[in-house]
């Protein structure tokens, strides 16, 4: 009798080395989707990372300016105020503005209106608003500078100036939701925007010179009625008594002495 290798006892293993294999293959699969779907959203991931990143130093930049500008220290509020300006697409007005006031404070004050006409140029909505204000100020110190060099013709020129920035600020400042958004919580902008405009206004009349009155010319007194027949009575009398002293001298040159 021929022996022969049973079927049954080598089935199982060829199943078990074909599913190990199945298996494998599927995690290669899977591995290799995975590193292509890492390698695609990578870009996402880094944009994502970005954004956060710049979120977080926008507002560390944006504390750094407060803080260091409350400490009078404007450089360094000024110096922070920059770091705010790269990659800023969400605020831009805020850099050249924090830059503005920062400038301001340390009396440079031709810089200081630079950046804030800047920011001006960048805001929109009620962003403006708190714009405006400090310009407006900035202007004013401006012309009060002027005004102690003893230029009055140029600080009134400045106060007019800084009266247009701020009476041209819309509507909407004058809401609860642009005080919200004031730069200082403990100003009242529509309060700081009619006492800015007071002062200016009184600034500018107190610095243009009062217009000269032309002197009138004295007339001179008209003659009355009685006057001129006297002076007619005389005028006939000398004209009588030349006649006559032509007449006893003979005649004369031909030409009338001038009275």
């Amino acid at each position: 009798m021929t022996e022969t290798t049973a079927p049954e006892a080598t089935a199982p293993e060829d199943l078990r080395a074909r599913a190990a294999s199945a298996l494998l293959a599927s995690n290669r699969r899977r591995r290799r989707i995975r590193r292509w779907i890492a390698i695609g959203t990578l870009p996402l991931t880094l944009a994502a990372l970005l954004f956060v990143g710049k979120v977080l130093s926008m507002y560390a930049f944006a504390h750094q300016s407060i803080t260091a500008y409350v400490a009078d220290d404007f450089a360094g509020s000024e110096s922070a105020a920059h770091g705010q300006e790269f990659l800023n697409w969400f605020e831009p007005y805020k850099a050249p503005f924090n830059a503005g006031t920062a400038l301001a404070g340390a009396e440079e004050l031709s810089a200081s209106r630079a950046k804030l006409e800047e920011s001006l140029d960048l805001a929109t909505g009620l962003e403006v608003c708190s714009v405006r204000i400090n310009l407006g100020l900035v202007i004013e110190r401006m012309g009060d500078a002027a005004r102690a060099d003893g230029d009055g013709t140029g600080a009134a020129a400045l106060y007019g100036e800084a009266l247009t920035v701020t009476s041209e600020m819309p509507p909407e400042c004058d809401s609860d939701e642009a005080e919200e958004q004031s730069s200082d919580p403990d100003r009242d902008m529509q309060q700081s925007k009619e006492d800015l405009e007071g002062r200016l206004k009184q600034k500018q009349q107190q610095q243009t010179p009062p217009e000269e009155e032309q002197p009138q010319e004295e007339s001179e007194p008209q003659p009355s009625e009685d006057k001129l027949d006297e002076l007619k009575d005389k005028l006939e009398q000398g004209t009588q008594e030349r006649d006559q002293q032509q007449g006893e001298d003979g005649g004369g040159s031909g030409t009338d002495k001038p009275w």
